[in-house]
């Protein structure tokens, strides 16, 4: 595994990744916002489904909850903007990056988030 970048740019790092998650909550904020005023005559249709087991909403606090959703809706994005990569460049998956989703994974937390972000960044595969 290759050696993270000097601390002033993984503070760096982190703040962006900090923004970006805080862009996320605030989207879904807003979705859900909109969801709660919307007219009587369009009701929205619920299916139910398997539960996402990763929420574990008996355990958590809904500010948890909801912290891991947007930590997670930034990973997704991260992720695809991978897949991207690896599909224009031809480049196989990086063990580096597969260990630090592995991580993330495991731990769904913002310095786990960063690790990732950062093995991307050493790739410019991150566009923010």
């Amino acid at each position: 595994m290759s050696a993270l970048p000097p601390l002033d740019n993984r503070s760096s790092l982190t703040e962006r990744v900090l923004a970006r998650v805080s862009d996320a909550t605030l989207a879904a904020d807003r979705r859900a916002h909109a969801a709660r005023h919307r007219s009587p005559r369009t009701p929205v249709p619920r299916m139910p489904g398997p539960r996402d087991p990763r929420s574990a909403e008996v355990t958590r606090s809904p500010e948890q909850i909801r912290e891991a959703r947007s930590l997670r809706r930034v990973f997704d994005e991260l992720g695809h903007s991978y897949r991207q990569y690896c599909r224009r460049t031809g480049a196989p998956v990086s063990p580096d990056v597969r260990a630090a989703a592995h991580q993330f994974r495991r731990e769904l937390s913002v310095a786990s988030l960063v690790s990732v972000a950062a093995r991307l960044d050493e790739l410019h595969v991150m566009q923010w």
